[in-house]
């Protein structure tokens, strides 16, 4: 891509590629739902405030790189916005869904592509998972890099490349976790496990929420 996609508009692409196999049958997507997606407070890293004109600035950026577009139903006055993705990169679900993670939560392990898909693909084991990640990377225009592993962690962790190289903390990689760390983390991960199952729940109420959303513009 000539240019990297700025912060509204990975958000946009990435909600856009979730509703699309989360709720496809309340897709494509209004602008109103669409800003609600973007604003979620669950499965977005960081969570944003996005204006109605922030989303439909970065919706001309994404059109014109080829990444949106537009589509009207039978009967209905509304635009409706859709991503171009799998168009425009030859992508498959396993790869959207994957990348889709990617887009909305910033890095993740594989073991975190594969957990956080259960509603848009159903990855069948880790190894499925990581083929997807992997061929994001492996193209001949890579959209996904291998981030170095972070010390007390033994799984790397993938990112995203539609909005640049993202930036690298530089860390120690001669510290060792002290046994005190290492209980931290192992109650971050159990506080982790549950957060998800709240994610997931509340995830399946905002999807409720944009059907309702384009139930009633039907009637507008």
């Amino acid at each position: 891509m000539a240019l990297p996609l700025d912060p509204a508009e990975v958000r946009v692409v990435g909600a856009l590629a979730e509703k699309a196999l989360a709720t496809p049958d309340y897709y494509p997507m209004s602008l109103n739902a669409l800003v609600a997606a973007c604003n979620q407070k669950t499965g977005r890293d960081p969570v944003m405030d996005l204006s109605e004109s922030e989303v439909a600035r970065a919706l001309d950026g994404l059109t014109r790189r080829g990444l949106a577009g537009t589509t009207s139903g039978a009967g209905s006055r509304v635009a409706k916005y859709r991503h171009l993705l799998d168009h425009r990169f030859e992508l498959d679900a396993p790869e959207i869904a994957a990348l889709a993670v990617l887009l909305l939560r910033g890095p993740q392990t594989v073991g975190e592509v594969k957990g956080r898909t259960g509603r848009l693909y159903a990855f069948e084991s880790l190894e499925e998972a990581e083929a997807a990640v992997r061929r994001l990377g492996e193209r001949d225009e890579p959209l996904v890099v291998e981030l170095p592993v972070q010390p007390g962690r033994k799984e790397p962790r993938f990112a995203h490349l539609l909005g640049g190289m993202p930036e690298v903390e530089e860390t120690d990689p001669v510290a060792a976790e002290s046994p005190a760390m290492r209980a931290a983390r192992a109650e971050g991960d159990r506080i982790a496990m549950l957060e998800e199952r709240v994610e997931a729940l509340e995830g399946e109420l905002g999807d409720l929420r944009d059907a309702f959303e384009r139930f009633r513009q039907q009637f507008e």
